[in-house]
């Protein structure tokens, strides 16, 4: 288990395609994903994913969209995603939103670069560094110092969560 520092910003169609054309040329290319995640119901922040790879549970600490948020997580072979599925469900869980996202992600120098483009819900990046307590409030002026100079204006939280709640209650229809 970990701190992820984070920092996040929605991008246009624009910025997408020059960020992909630079990081292609300045940054280690770890995956091209597709992703298919399930917020599960709960006081927890409960996921299980299937991507291109692997299977996973994660749980984060704190609040969505936190600067900052302790990780756990434990992965599985793709194939068992079904069983995870019925297990949670089994135990009492509902499912409360579903993602469908293309996942490029680089390794660019110490930081961790997700460009996401998620059906129905936009276009992000998200810039993301391991620390430990003691260093999660540097790591997070950092990353912010990296996103500027991608020039990239830092989405205020506000707007984060607006999107997540509009996103949360219609995305049956936005998914379509």
């Amino acid at each position: 288990m970990g701190i992820e520092a984070e920092v996040r910003a929605f991008i246009t169609d624009e910025q997408y395609k020059r960020l992909v054309d630079y990081f292609d040329e300045n940054a280690e290319l770890i995956a091209d994903d597709e992703q298919e995640t399930h917020y599960l119901s709960g006081e927890k922040d409960l996921r299980i994913q299937k991507n291109k790879r692997y299977a996973k549970i994660w749980m984060k600490s704190g609040r969505i969209h936190d600067d900052h948020r302790e990780e756990l997580e434990v992965r599985t072979d793709k194939e068992n995603f079904k069983e995870l599925e019925r297990l949670f469900s089994e135990l009492g869980h509902t499912v409360e939103v579903k993602w469908f996202r293309k996942r490029k992600e680089y390794r660019w120098g110490d930081v961790t670069v997700c460009l996401d483009d998620t059906k129905g819900y936009g276009k992000i990046i998200e810039l993301e560094k391991k620390v430990n307590e003691s260093e999660k409030e540097e790591a997070l002026e950092y990353l912010k110092a990296k996103l500027s100079e991608l020039n990239v204006a830092l989405t205020p939280k506000e707007e984060f969560n607006s999107k997540y709640e509009h996103y949360k209650k219609n995305w049956k229809s936005l998914t379509k």
